[in-house]
C-alpha cells in the first residue's frame, strides 16, 4: 500500500472517529442540562441553530432543486419527522431518568432494527448470523434495562428513559431504511436544509405546548453553549465528517466506527458528569456490540471476489 493510500486510510477513519465522538457527546448534554432546559426545547433550539448555520450555504440549492423537493414533499415530511422532529427530542425526553452510558448503548441497536425492517420491508434473508446477532443485542438490551436481574421485566423495574430510547433507536432504524429511498436527483446539502426545516416545523407545536405546561427553560451560559455546540457540531460538522469518511473508506468500515459510540460516551459520562462504569454496563456493551458484528459478518464463500 503506497504512502498516500495509507494518508487517506487513517485520515478516513479519524474522520469517522471524530464524528463518533461528536455524536457521544450529544447524550453527555442530555444530561448535563436535563434540570435547565426541557427536552422539546433543547431539541427545538438544537435544530433552529443548525438551519440558521446551514441555511447560508445550503440556501441556493434548496431554490434550486424546488421542484424535486415538491414532487417528493411527502417522503421528505416522513423523514423529517422521524429522524429530526423525534429522533433526537425522545433521546433527551430519556435522558431525564437515564444515564448517558445506557442511552448511547442502547441507541446502537437501531443496526439491528434496520436488519428486522429490511427483512419485512424488502424481503432481504435473516441469515443465521443475523439472528443470532439480534439475540445477542437483545440479550444485552435487557440485562442493561434490568440491571442484571430479567426477572424485573415481570414487575417493569426498569428506568422509563431505557424505553424511550429504545423507541427513538427503533425509529431511527426507520429513517435510515427511508435514506435508502432518498431521491438521487436531489442534491444532499438540499435534502438536509428541508429535512431541518420540516422537522423543525414539526417540532415546534410541541415546543410552544411545553413553554405553557413546563417549567420555562433556564438559558444560562452553560445552556447557550451548549445548544450552539449541538447545533454547530453534532448537526453539521460530525455530518460532514461523516460523510467524508465514507468516501474516503467505504460506507461500512465507516459503519462499524459508530459501534465504538458507547464507549466515547462512557468515558466522556464518566469525566463529565461522574457517572460509574460498572461491569453491568461493561457486559452488556460487550454483548450489544458483539451482536452487532455478528449480525453484520459475512462468510468468506458468501463474499463477493472483489471484497
Amino acid at each position: 500500500m503506497s504512502n498516500s493510500a495509507i494518508r487517506v486510510l487513517v485520515t478516513g477513519y479519524l474522520f469517522a472517529i471524530g464524528a463518533t465522538v461528536i455524536w457521544s457527546s450529544n447524550f453527555i448534554v442530555a444530561l448535563e442540562l436535563k434540570d435547565s432546559v426541557p427536552p422539546v426545547s433543547l431539541a427545538f433550539w438544537r435544530w433552529f441553530v443548525a438551519v440558521a448555520v446551514l441555511t447560508p450555504f445550503a440556501f441556493s440549492k434548496l431554490v434550486k432543486e424546488w421542484k424535486s423537493i415538491r414532487e417528493n414533499l411527502p417522503y421528505l415530511s416522513i423523514t423529517a419527522l422521524l429522524g429530526v422532529t423525534l429522533f433526537n427530542t425522545l433521546l433527551y425526553i430519556g435522558g431525564q431518568t437515564t444515564s448517558a452510558i445506557n442511552l448511547s448503548l442502547i441507541s446502537i441497536t437501531s443496526p439491528i432494527f434496520i436488519i428486522i425492517i429490511a427483512r419485512f420491508l424488502y424481503g432481504e434473508l435473516l441469515t443465521f448470523y443475523k439472528a443470532s446477532g439480534i439475540l445477542l443485542v437483545t440479550a444485552g438490551v435487557i440485562l442493561l434495562i434490568t440491571g442484571g436481574e430479567p426477572a424485573a421485566l415481570l414487575s417493569l423495574s426498569f428506568a422509563i428513559g431505557d424505553l424511550w430510547m429504545l423507541v427513538a433507536a427503533f425509529l431511527f432504524a426507520i429513517y435510515s431504511i427511508l435514506l435508502i429511498k432518498k431521491p438521487p436527483q436531489l442534491d444532499i446539502w438540499a435534502f438536509q436544509l428541508i429535512t431541518f426545516v420540516l422537522g423543525l416545523v414539526f417540532l415546534f407545536p410541541f415546543y410552544v405546548w411545553e413553554y405553557q405546561s413546563v417549567a420555562v427553560a433556564v438559558f444560562d451560559a452553560n445552556a447557550v453553549y451548549s445548544i450552539l455546540y449541538l447545533g454547530v457540531f453534532a448537526s453539521l460538522l460530525a455530518y460532514v465528517l461523516w460523510n467524508q469518511s465514507i468516501l474516503m473508506i467505504g460506507a461500512t468500515n465507516v459503519g462499524m466506527v459508530y459501534y465504538t459510540l458507547p464507549i466515547f460516551s462512557g468515558a466522556l459520562a464518566y469525566w463529565f458528569l461522574g457517572e460509574d462504569i460498572g461491569m453491568l454496563h461493561l457486559g452488556s456493551g460487550l454483548l450489544i456490540v458483539l451482536g452487532i458484528f455478528t449480525a453484520n459478518y459475512v462468510p468468506k464463500k458468501s463474499r463477493s471476489p472483489g471484497r
